[in-house]
């Protein structure tokens, strides 16, 4: 596990959010479900940030970045928080099954860290193992729980969103900044 390295290889790929590999790197991933964050609220950011971006050409600044997460990723962070949709997370048996699919290749394909199950959204912090890639692992904690709240729910059709956020950790200290953020994180409703 390492830290972001700047002279090293990244590689960048882009869908509504980019999405930046280094080999050996150790992320900060948040990712929710598919009801959790309502469309009319998403189209109006989507257009604020499209403004701001035409506003604050790249590159960004340090006082950029921070006005950028303040007012598009906090925002974000805020609507998950307020708990919109069905918030499956919060049933028992969905925290258990998410909590089951975080941990099982924990140590054979990456290194879970600090994590928390929210009613609609999860955040961890995970470090890939070798030659797996943090989108797979996504993909496979996506997909097994989607599989299993299905079947246990009785639901069907979408359950995640399909893009999920994450971010290199810079630093130890970066890394203690989204620990402490991770454990702070308001307990579930009841």
């Amino acid at each position: 596990m390492a830290f972001f390295n700047p002279e090293g290889s990244l590689i960048i790929r882009c869908g509504k959010l980019p999405h930046w590999r280094q080999r050996e790197a150790i992320y900060f991933v948040t990712f929710h479900l598919a009801d959790s964050l309502p469309q009319t609220r998403l189209e109006w950011l989507r257009r604020e940030k499209e403004l701001w971006l035409r506003l604050n050409p790249e590159p960004h600044s340090d006082s950029q970045q921070q006005e950028y997460d303040e007012r598009f990723t906090q925002t974000v962070d805020h609507w998950l928080d307020a708990g919109y949709g069905q918030c499956i997370l919060a049933r028992p048996n969905s925290k258990t099954i998410m909590e089951s699919s975080l941990q099982y290749f924990d140590g054979v394909r990456y290194e879970l860290g600090e994590f928390v199950v929210m009613p609609n959204h999860v955040h961890a912090i995970v470090a890939p193992i070798g030659d797996h890639q943090l989108s797979r692992i996504l993909h496979t904690w996506k997909s097994f729980s989607a599989h299993q709240f299905n079947r246990i729910l009785n639901l069907s059709g979408r359950i995640w969103h399909r893009e999920s956020f994450d971010h290199i950790i810079r630093s130890a200290e970066h890394l203690a900044k989204f620990e402490a953020y991770i454990r702070s994180n308001p307990k579930p409703k009841k």
